[in-house]
């Protein structure tokens, strides 16, 4: 697991006087035992304590085996074993082992084993003790902050990446390739080529594996990756040179005393990797450096490191790959913290992603982006709900688009990481409809042109019956322009707005045929005069926005009216009626030119439409509504017809202006 490739800093342990002639010296087990804790031994720690503790029976034993069962809990929490770290911790409270700092441990165990009020209630007693104290504050915000972020939906749908995990511990995937199309990871599986076991975990030690994607898009079943790199030693942590042929790693090279962590890197030469080489970073031989990650352009080194000048814990680094002098630097408090923020992964320059037990979270590790915003700050924002869990959830890599591969121990009580697989489906936004004529006939293969602030810029056929259909994006303004060959063009705008979720819009484009006359519907004039009433202006202003659509048209603006009264007298109200209009359209930039105000009387009665027809449905589809026919009518129909033949029209007269 993570501890091995990456030696933690060990808590200091008080030192205690046992009372008494039995215990008035240590043992020679528990002298094992602290010493094998030191040295981060943390599985062979652990089964020493619990052998002492369980032969500490008597009743003046209480006090010892509060002590014992303590650093038994350290063990395990090390181990990320919560379960027995929290069991551990609380028979210490038992046996009132004096040190508050159990409380604190008790609470991080409960945290991630998802036990959030119980794990508030031990933090809270821890900081009775210490008040202000900035890691069980932290842990305790996140424990008030988990349910909230659970029931939030990040739409990740996150699954167990069976073929790349083994009965032991697998962790640290990296996507490599042009086509991303091999994962390296670390593994204590048993095909592991050493032939020792881990002091600290009690496994074999960490080797680096490939995953081959064939062409069928079908990945291959792991296997050491070939050359020098696998040693006795741990090898983790993967991450690759822009171009391929350099591996940045993890190395813990274990020679009788406690694990040290450094950087190393090896080359390939065709299918092999070479044997390692140390990357030097500083002189500093006492600080671990790990979780290595080449920035997207290859100029960077970002790893962790618990070298002294950080936040506390441990801190994520960087240094120039090429120009290593004076380039050293720590990332700064936006993203480090006096905990472990570690395994940093750059996607972008912009976009960037660790894991952190230092800023409030679901419990052990959470993964957390961080944008670079305008101003030069970093955005932090914890991934929620399934990508974070109660336990540790760390080393992320993403292939194409949304998906990806990172690294956690949940639901494995023996605290073994197993690779996840991870998706964040696109969302479905659509806008559709359809492009019709005024009499609400469709227009056949109209072209849709849909143009947006994002820079997208999309261009199709409608259907034959008229309809159409568009992906869009989320949070776009968009621009659509319709046209056909007899039509004048029509234009719509949209924007799609930010809901997490899909979504289909629908805009329809109704065009205006050139070679027929066009109602122009919601014109209204007071009676017996030519004056536009206010109520019309909508209807109007839609009319200068189509003649600015299409500029290259002229037309005659036509006013009838119904059957009652003179000839003359219809013909010069109809006139003065047409003038008004074309006066409107004139004041709003539209050049006198192209418009020509015509008066008809009465003398061109309204032939039933389809569209008029579905309105009336008394009047039949082609009928003209003519005095003759109107006179025919009932009192109601009469009116209707009247208002029918009462109508502002427009006439495409050219299209060469």
């Amino acid at each position: 697991m993570k501890t091995t490739i990456y030696r933690l800093v060990v808590a200091v342990i008080a030192a205690v006087v046992l009372s008494g002639v039995a215990v008035s010296c240590k043992t020679a087990k528990m002298r094992d035992a602290d010493e094998a804790y030191d040295r981060g031994e943390f599985d062979k720690a652990a089964q020493t304590y619990r052998k002492i503790y369980n032969k500490l029976k008597k009743r003046e034993d209480r006090w010892q085996r509060g002590e014992v069962a303590y650093k038994m809990g350290l063990c395990y929490g090390r181990l990320a074993q919560s379960s027995r770290a929290g069991a551990a911790m609380q028979n210490a409270i038992r046996y009132e082992w004096e040190d508050s700092m159990a409380y604190y441990y008790l609470g991080q165990a409960l945290q991630r084993d998802g036990k959030y009020k119980e794990a508030i209630e031990a933090y809270d007693t821890f900081l009775e003790w210490k008040p202000g104290d900035w890691m069980a504050t932290v842990g305790k915000r996140g424990c008030e902050l988990a349910p909230k972020l659970k029931g939030q939906n990040t739409r990740y749908t996150v699954k167990v990446a069976k073929l790349f995990n083994s009965r032991r511990a697998d962790m640290t995937p990296m996507l490599a390739g042009a086509e991303l199309d091999q994962l390296y990871f670390a593994s204590s599986t048993d095909k592991a080529i050493g032939t020792v076991k881990s002091e600290i975990t009690g496994t074999k030690r960490f080797d680096i594996f490939v995953s081959k994607r064939d062409e069928d898009g079908k990945w291959g079943r792991p296997e050491p990756v070939e050359g020098e790199l696998n040693t006795e030693w741990d090898e983790g942590c993967p991450s690759f040179s822009p171009d391929g042929t350099t591996m940045y790693l993890a190395r813990a090279v274990r020679k009788d005393a406690p694990s040290t962590v450094d950087l190393w890197t090896s080359s390939r030469s065709e299918a092999k990797w070479g044997a390692p080489a140390k990357f030097e970073v500083t002189a500093d031989t006492l600080s671990a450096m790990g979780d290595p990650a080449v920035s997207a352009d290859g100029t960077w080194l970002y790893f962790a490191s618990d070298m002294p000048g950080g936040m506390g814990g441990i801190d994520i680094w960087r240094i120039n790959i090429k120009d290593k002098r004076g380039t050293l630097e720590n990332l700064g408090e936006q993203i480090n913290t006096p905990g472990n923020d570690r395994f940093p992964y750059c996607r972008t320059d912009s976009l960037f992603y660790f894991a952190s037990d230092g800023h409030a979270g679901f419990g052990g590790l959470d993964l957390f982006r961080a944008t670079l915003q305008p101003g030069g700050k970093w955005y932090i924002e914890n991934m929620g709900w399934p990508m974070n869990s109660a336990e540790d959830d760390f080393g992320i890599t993403y292939g194409t688009g949304e998906s990806g591969f990172f690294c956690s121990n949940r639901g494995d009580a023996r605290g073994y990481d197993h690779i996840f697989s991870f998706v964040k489906p696109d969302l479905k936004v659509w806008i559709s409809g359809y492009v019709l004529d005024k009499d609400d006939e469709p227009v056949p293969n109209a072209v849709i042109r849909i143009v947006g602030d994002d820079g997208s810029n999309q261009k199709a056929a409608g259907k034959p019956d008229g309809s159409f259909r568009f992906d869009l994006q989320r949070g776009v303004n968009y621009v659509m322009l319709a046209g056909a060959p007899g039509y004048l063009n029509g234009k719509q705008q949209f924007q799609s707005d930010e809901a997490e979720e899909d979504a289909e819009y629908n805009v329809d484009f109704v065009l205006a045929a050139m070679t027929k006359p066009q109602v122009i519907e919601n014109i209204f004039y007071d009676f017996n005069k030519a004056t536009l009433r206010p109520e019309s202006k909508a209807a109007l202003d839609e009319m200068v926005q189509v003649l600015k659509d299409n500029p290259n048209v002229t037309i005659e603006m036509a006013s009838h009216t119904d059957r009652v009264g003179s000839d003359a007298y219809n013909d010069k109200l109809s006139e003065r009626r047409a003038k008004s209009v074309v006066d409107y359209l004139i004041a709003a930039g539209i050049a006198p030119e192209r418009l020509k105000p015509q008066g008809y009387g009465k003398r061109r009665p309204k032939v039933v439409t389809k569209r008029i027809n579905s309105q009336y449905p008394q009047f039949a589809e082609g009928t003209e509504l003519n005095e003759e026919y109107v006179m025919t009518l009932s009192p109601e129909d009469r009116e209707a017809a009247d208002q029918i033949n009462r109508r502002t029209e427009f006439q495409v007269l050219s299209t060469v202006y």
